[in-house]
Parts: C-alpha cells; structure tokens; sequence
C-alpha cells in the first residue's frame, strides 16, 4: 500500500442528535497509514497546492479563530483527518451547502481517526468525503486534479437531491420555530412538518390540506373562469375554441386584440397575449394547441400581469412580471441581441437559484418579431428598440403596492376554487388601484405556486413566503409537537417503558411505545424484534395515529445512528453510573424511584407539554 494513502475504513451516517452534535453527521472512520509519521508541513509544496486549489479556505478560522487560521495550521504541520475534514466541508460550501459541523477526533488504534461532517444531504456529504480525498492526495503527490470539474459534479447533486428552495423556506421557517422536520422522500420535497398525531405534510407550495379537487379545477382555465365569474370575480370574457378558424370567429366576437392560450397550460407557454390580425390568431391557435388539451381565446385585458401569493386567506407576497426589449446596433442579430443583452444577466439562468430566466427564441418569441418585420437572424438598425416578450419572469417585488381590495379579491378567487395556497395572476394597469376601477382581471388560479420569485425577486425586498406557511399550518400556540418520553440506561429501560405505556394508556391517550421488547401501538405489539433503535422510534413519530410517544434508547444505537427526536418532555435514565458490581437492591431501588417519578409524570400528564424541554 502506497505511503501517502488515506483509506475509509466505514462511514457511519448518525441521522439526529448524536454524540457530537444535535444536527445530522457522518462519521468516517479514516486510515492515514503512514501519513501519521509525516504532517503536512513535511510535504513540499502541499501548502501552496491547497491554498491555490481553494483559497477560499482562508475563511475558515480553525483553532486560532481568525480568518486564515486553518490555512496557518497547514503552513505549521496537522494531520490528513483535520484536513480532511476541512476540504470537504468547503467543497459542500462551494457545491451550494452552507457551512456547518466538522470535527476529527484521533482514536486510540495508530493512524485511525474519527472526522465528523454536518450532513445535510448524505449522498452529497459522502460524494464530497471522497472528492476531498482525492484532492488532498493529489496535492501531496504533486498531480493534477479538476477542481472545479468536482465542485460542479458536487452542485448537480446538491441541486437534484437537497431539497428546493422554496421547500427549503419552509422548513428553515419550521426551524426557527422550533418545529421538527422529517425529509420523507430522499431526494423529493415531500417533507413532514411535526411528529405524529401533531403532524402536516407539504410538497413544496402544497400541503396535506390542499384540496385534490381544487388543484384539479385550477389547471381547467375555463372551468376557473367560470366558477369565479358566478361570484363576482373579473374575469376576461371568453371560450374555448376547437379550430383556427373557431378561434378567429371568437376573436372577431369578443373584440380585438385578444389573448390565445392552452386550456390546461402552465408555466405560461403557448400564451399568446395582445394577439389582434387573423394570421396572428391562427398562428397562436396552431402554437398553443400543441401544449394543452384544448385552446381558450379570451380578450386581452391592458396593463402588467401580476402574481399574488395567498396563503391560508391571506396575501403573503405580490410580483409583477415586465416587458423586455433589446436595442439595435446595426452589425448584431436578433439571436445575439438577446444572449448580449438579456441572457448575460447574471441573474438569469436555468436554475432555481436564478430569479430570472433565460429568453429563447421560442414561439412566442418568433411571434412577436414577426409582428415587427424581424427573425432570429434579423439585423435591426443601431437605436432601434424591440420587443422580446411582453410577460417576463414575476420578480419584481410590489407587495406593498397592492391596493387592499385587489388583496382581498385574490384571497376570495382562491377561496372560491378551494385552495389554502394560490398564486392568483392578475392583469392591471396599476395594481396600486382597485382592478374595477381600470378593466383589470384575474386571469389564472395556480395550485402549487412557485415560491421563488418572492423568495429571490431581481428588484425589491424578499418576502418571509416559508413563515407564512408555517405559521398558517401551525398559528400561534401549536408546536407540531406531541408529549416524547426517551429512556436509556443500562438496566432496566425495557421495564419502565412497559410501565409508563401502560400508565398513561390509562389515560386516554393513543400510545406508541418502541423498546427492546419491540414496536407496540396502544397496546398491540406490531414488531417483536428489538425496536431501541432509530428506524423504530422514527416509525412512531411518523405514524399520525401516535399522539404520545415512549422511546427507549439504547447506548449501540445511540452512538451508531443517533436519535430519532430532537428533544423529549421527559427523560428518564436508569442504573446511571452505577458499578457492575452493584448489589440487586441498589438497582431494584434505583428502578423504583424511576417508576415512581414516572407515575407521578403521568398523574400531571396536562402538565407534560410545557415543561421544560430535556436535551
């Protein structure tokens, strides 16, 4: 085996509080072999290798808590573990992942170490363990390595495994109230906010209360327009088409200009807006017919479209699309033009992470530049200004422009289709006024709306969209919590759980218990082999029948997968620091007082969510 080698020998995921930190953590048990002879001052040229590859490094301030000082503990001489760690939490850092935990401990056997990485992702933790390996290598052996090839592979997975960002607004939210969160799918953004009986889910935007029925008639535009019509909403006038021709004949009935658009479309492709000559409409008719089940023709109302958030009845944030244009300078195309002027935005990307999005010359966009003499491939004359796209991304902010009645008029459009969370796009010339005073409308109901653009607008403030959520799931008082009694010890632990799961049965509870004996649900044993564990505990706080649960923890599971919770109302440990030698009485009265403490708990069980919480 080479010299300069570092070898895992196994990399233990702990996925809750565990002996290291209350977050989730790897725990890579690494081999440096001969490398413990030889610190990294004694490697030639390491140093400058390292700190070139990432100088961003020079952030992490390490033992001597200043900027720089990891970097001065490579210059003077530490081992591979404490690199190791370091690298790999900066790789996470630039692949997208914030800082957090990192920690390299030396075990009692030569040249084995514990390093110990936040995990916020374990494919990615464990993907940027092993790039971090290789690069340290390559660096003390002189070779080439790609960094920013890996620092790329390592966002890809970050970006297609972690959750999105407007999932992530919500479960930061939950945080900062101190309500726990289960990742239900691994790389999905369907998460569950809560344990147990005291439980909500969401889907990014959805919840566990957005109605199956409602989401359905949302994606129907016509059947939309008519539910909110019969209440007195503002809609445009008009009806689905099933021809170009059908299409013209309606245009000519309601009114030119007019706008074409998929019946069941999202996202806004194939809406043609502003739409006002016969091959204009048949155009738009052929585009828009390709990208839903039907077509709509529908007067094209004047002004901006906006986008208003409404959550729980409430709005929580508002934005307003724009018109974009380029401007000509005599020797460059339509195509150039747009990637010269537009694209280069840095805000813009094909990302969530970007508030913007790239313009390509779609059909909507080859529409408009017909409209005006041009192609792709146009040359326009120098000063001369072209319209690309009359709706751009919703990302400028104007929540606080919002005209109370245009609030309250997108609350009762959602309210009407049945949704707890909708963005409701609306056309108004001023949004600042009510929409009945200028022939402004709703013109779309969206279930599962984006939270990005008002997580990340290109102009404005950024709105708390995640807080509104969390705080409509769960309004002022409610914790998503239900009562956690966690046992552990060395003796005795099965018999208490028994104990207490019988005690507060008693009172009426629905009681999931988990212990050595197995997984048992108000009463029923379920699983007869040992449920101690972190998969077992973890079963019950996702079962919403469960409304208190007793966990039993044993010392194996503790330290090799961590807790399944991250806090109980009542912890109980028995036979603490007692010596094997101890005599059976000692360990009988021990058990007793537990038993005790435990009955007197339960007689005050009303008591038992606002005590203090045991760590």
């Amino acid at each position: 085996m080479s010299k300069k080698d570092i070898e895992f020998l196994k990399i233990v995921p702990l996925r809750g509080p565990n002996m290291w930190t209350y977050r989730p953590v790897l725990e890579a048990w690494v081999n440096i072999h001969g490398l413990e002879d030889t610190n990294s001052s004694a490697l030639p040229g390491f140093y400058e290798r390292l700190s070139a590859w990432l100088p961003s490094l020079v952030e992490h301030r390490c033992s001597y808590g200043e900027r720089g000082g990891f970097l001065r503990r490579v210059k003077e001489g530490t081992w591979p573990g404490h690199i190791l760690e370091h690298v790999t939490l900066e790789l996470q850092n630039l692949a997208g992942l914030p800082g957090g935990f990192g920690k390299a401990r030396e075990t009692n056997r030569r040249g084995i170490y514990k390093v110990v990485i936040r995990a916020w992702q374990e494919d990615v933790t464990r993907a940027a363990l092993y790039a971090a390996r290789d690069l340290i290598l390559a660096a003390m052996e002189d070779r080439s390595f790609d960094v920013a090839g890996t620092i790329e592979r390592l966002t890809d997975m970050a970006d297609s495994l972690c959750l999105g960002p407007s999932t992530a607004s919500i479960v930061d939210a939950a945080t900062e109230r101190g309500i726990p969160t289960i990742r239900l799918l691994p790389g999905g953004n369907l998460v569950q906010i809560g344990y147990s009986a005291a439980m909500r889910r969401i889907w990014t935007a959805e919840t566990d209360r957005t109605s199956a029925i409602a989401e359905t008639i949302s994606r129907d535009k016509d059947l939309t327009k008519t539910l909110l019509s019969s209440c007195g909403v503002p809609v445009p006038e008009g009806r689905e088409v099933d021809s170009a021709g059908d299409a013209w004949e309606a245009a000519q009935n309601i009114g030119l200009p007019v706008c074409v658009k998929p019946i069941d479309g999202n996202h806004g492709r194939g809406v043609f807006i502003d739409v006002k000559t016969r091959e204009e409409v048949e155009m738009a008719y052929s585009f828009a017919v390709n990208e839903g089940s039907g077509v709509l023709v529908e007067r094209s109302i004047p002004g901006t479209e906006h986008r208003l958030l409404i959550v729980g009845g409430k709005l929580a944030a508002a934005t307003r699309g724009d018109v974009v244009h380029v401007e000509g300078d005599g020797k460059s195309t339509m195509r150039e033009l747009i990637e010269i002027q537009i694209n280069s935005d840095p805000r813009r990307g094909p990302t969530e992470l970007h508030p913007l999005s790239g313009i390509i010359i779609d059909s909507i966009v080859t529409m408009e530049l017909a409209r005006q003499g041009f192609n792709a491939e146009s040359v326009p004359a120098a000063g001369k200004k072209i319209l690309i796209q009359r709706t751009d991304s919703h990302a400028y902010d104007v929540t606080d422009e919002v005209h109370p009645d245009n609030a309250v008029l997108a609350a009762l459009a959602a309210r009407i289709i049945g949704l707890d969370i909708a963005g409701i796009d609306l056309v108004a010339e001023n949004i600042s006024k009510p929409l009945f005073e200028q022939r402004g409308a709703i013109v779309e109901v969206n279930a599962g709306p984006s939270l990005l653009m008002h997580l990340k607008p290109a102009v404005g403030q950024p709105r708390p969209v995640g807080k509104a959520i969390v705080d409509y799931l769960f309004p002022k008082g409610e914790t998503g919590r239900i009562p956690i009694v966690g046992i552990s010890g060395s003796r005795g632990k099965t018999s208490v759980a028994r104990c207490l799961d019988h005690l507060v049965r008693l009172s009426g509870k629905h009681v999931g218990l988990a212990s050595s004996d197995g997984l048992f649900l108000n009463g029923r044993h379920v699983q007869k082999t040992d449920a101690s564990n972190w998969t077992s505990a973890r079963r019950l706080l996702l079962n919403r029948s469960v409304e208190t649960a007793i966990l039993e923890n044993g010392i194996r599971a503790i330290l090799g997968e961590g807790l399944a919770y991250d806090r109980c109302q009542v912890g109980v440990l028995t036979n603490l620091m007692i010596s094997t030698r101890c005599c059976a009485p000692r360990w009988m009265s021990f058990s007793r007082a537990a038993l005790a403490s435990s009955m007197q708990l339960t007689r005050n069980w009303w008591k038992w969510q606002n005590s203090p919480t045991v760590r």
